[in-house]
């Protein structure tokens, strides 16, 4: 058997991620809002991000400044956007080379501050506002709005750009016309005071797409930050119920090569103790199945229960650090060894596998 490609491989269909972004910008767009395209979950790689640009993302968004530098010294030229808080190590990096950055700590901000004088640049900020999901922001709406007027008129290089929240992503709180409203009617409030509009009033990421869905997000929402939505497209059918025509949910295959193949037993033998991750995984005896076992592992993709075989007839039974193990005694293909199989993913196995210097990547066009 010849091998003409080194496995595991991801195949990327940048194609199918111009679709999505453009299906998810003219989306939002009749809504007035402005999309942040993400880019960390397929580690901000160069040709992903010109297909995102490409398909109209007004910024470019990632919460790991590293994968920003790169960006721009590759000359991609749309304003970015850092969507975690500023780390102080990093501000001088911030202020050279970031746009614009998500912040709810003060004293965080009056480092930014000086940092912007020493290298006399400006620096816009997004204030972050906790509304129940407590991860990032200001949770009480008199500090959150107390700050944002410090900020307006009391610092000369860093500028309010706006306001934002963040939902689902630690507290997994839903997104509503309600807990954004909020959010608009306290941007209200501090546009009131300073006396002019807010750029930026940016409600969170793909998980508020079903609002504009359903035509129910607040008017004042004019930003959104989305990455699975454009990269992967399987959220908003899989969790939310909507199976929107305009978006790919094949952009990325992971494909996988047979390293073993063998009949066994499906309940293991001796006694029970912990596997290689400290858990103690529940097994059911089917008797001696037909297995495979593919070269790549827990290391790769973290979460084995989260793929999805391509082909009819498979189940995923486990996997170690560098192995996948599949019941392959329902499938009505005869499997050989060095065969590969393709599987479909969620956004958590896309953000590890693009990160992995073990697999390959593969751009289709």
């Amino acid at each position: 058997m010849e091998y003409t490609e080194k496995y595991p491989i991801l195949e990327i269909n940048l194609n199918k991620i111009y679709q999505n972004t453009e299906y998810i910008v003219n989306l939002c767009k009749e809504k007035d809002i402005t999309v942040a395209g993400v880019v960390k979950g397929v580690n901000a790689q160069i040709e992903v991000v010109k297909k995102m640009v490409d398909g109209g993302c007004k910024y470019i968004a990632s919460s790991r400044i590293e994968q920003l530098i790169d960006i721009r010294k590759n000359k991609i030229e749309n304003e970015n956007m850092l969507i975690r808080m500023p780390m102080v190590g990093e501000l001088e990096e911030v202020v050279k080379y970031i746009d614009i950055s998500l912040n709810s700590e003060i004293e965080t901000i009056n480092k930014i501050e000086k940092e912007c004088k020493k290298q006399n640049k400006e620096h816009k900020i997004i204030l972050m506002m906790d509304l129940g999901d407590l991860r990032e922001g200001i949770f009480d709406e008199n500090e959150f709005i107390n700050t944002a007027l410090y900020i307006e008129n009391n610092l000369k290089y860093v500028k309010l750009y706006g306001v934002g929240t963040n939902l689902s992503c630690y507290g997994s709180i839903k997104p509503s016309y309600e807990n954004l409203n909020k959010l608009c009617n306290v941007a209200t409030k501090i546009e009131n005071h300073i006396g002019r509009e807010l750029d930026l009033i940016s409600g969170g990421a793909t998980t508020t797409l079903p609002l504009i869905i359903e035509n129910n997000i607040p008017k004042k929402i004019n930003n959104l930050r989305v990455g699975e939505a454009i990269l992967v497209g399987r959220d908003l059918i899989d969790f939310w119920g909507y199976d929107v025509d305009g978006i790919n949910k094949d952009t990325i295959i992971l494909k996988a090569e047979i390293i073993e193949l063998k009949n066994k037993p499906s309940y293991p033998i001796g006694e029970m103790f912990i596997d290689a991750f400290g858990n103690k995984p529940t097994y059911e005896d089917k008797g001696v199945r037909k297995r495979a076992i593919l070269g790549i592992g827990k290391q790769d993709f973290v979460f084995h229960d989260s793929l999805i075989p391509l082909d009819e007839g498979i189940e995923i039974v486990g996997s170690s650090s560098d192995h996948l193990i599949i019941d392959i005694q329902n499938s009505n293909k005869e499997f050989k060894l060095g065969d590969i199989l393709d599987f479909g993913m969620f956004y958590p196995n896309v953000l590890y596998l693009t990160s992995s210097n073990y697999v390959n990547n593969k751009y289709l066009y």
